[in-house]
């Protein structure tokens, strides 16, 4: 399975608008945050590839002609905040070019906000709107030949939905982990996880909240993502532990997955 980061900025992005910090104004491109989410890529064992992203975030359109996105098979929902479904809309063009409906996976509490939002994709009479199906899942699933496991965190007072997929674990915007879902999490090969300031936060991980974690749940490796502008790329990467690195826009990562 291939992993990219389409976005690894919080709700603000980086640079934020009206800020003139160093990390805002730094020429680095790995200083320019996209909202966070990721592309998956995989083909199964009947040589079915398939495209999945993780949110649809707010920056989607610049996303995917970054990457040169032509489909999207599926979309795994975190949960319904604005920075992570107001790319929904997006989704469009890729239902006109292939003529096919893309199913969304998310708790029920995120697919309700969806239909909410978004009350103008499910009216039949309609034209020019996302073809789009909602899934409600609450417990592991089949996405196209790969085993997917939601676990539930908590973001600040509501809980969301983390993904593990074979050795891989994508954990963003959480600010605790239950006690169950951590065992969910032990041991994972690659962790990504969401690490938004120095200084604790009520919805998010701080760095140092995030590091804890990273131990407690003995990942073999870790990316920070949803970094807000506190952290230049470079500064960040020289303080971190050796098998914890920092995630930015673009980058690529392999893993394996179990094929169903």
């Amino acid at each position: 399975m291939q992993i990219t980061f389409l976005g690894t900025g919080p709700s603000f992005g980086v640079p934020v608008v009206t800020c003139d910090c160093h990390v805002c104004a730094s020429p680095d491109k790995r200083n320019r945050r996209l909202r966070a989410g990721l592309l998956l890529n995989w083909t199964n064992l009947e040589g079915e590839e398939s495209r999945i992203l993780v949110d649809t975030t707010t920056d989607l359109r610049q996303q995917a002609l970054r990457v040169c996105l032509d489909r999207v098979d599926g979309v795994l929902y975190t949960h319904h905040h604005a920075d992570h479904v107001l790319g929904l809309d997006e989704l469009r063009i890729f239902g006109f070019v292939h003529g096919t409906s893309i199913p969304l996976y998310g708790r029920p509490d995120t697919m309700d906000a969806i239909r909410h939002t978004f009350e103008y994709a499910f009216d039949n009479n309609a034209h020019g709107v996302p073809r789009i199906d909602l899934n409600t899942i609450d417990g592991p699933f089949n996405l196209r030949g790969v085993h997917v496991i939601p676990i539930p965190v908590l973001h600040d007072r509501i809980t969301i939905s983390a993904y593990r997929i074979g050795n891989f674990a994508y954990v963003t915007d959480c600010s605790a982990i239950p006690e169950a879902s951590a065992e969910m999490l032990h041991g994972v090969d690659i962790l990504v996880i969401g690490a938004l300031k120095r200084n604790t936060h009520p919805k998010h991980f701080s760095l140092d909240e995030a590091l804890f974690e990273i131990e407690r749940l003995k990942a073999g490796s870790a990316y920070l993502t949803h970094l807000s502008h506190e952290f230049e790329h470079e500064e960040l990467e020289k303080e971190l532990p050796e098998n914890v690195h920092v995630a930015y826009d673009g980058l690529v990562l392999e893993a394996d997955e179990p094929l169903t």
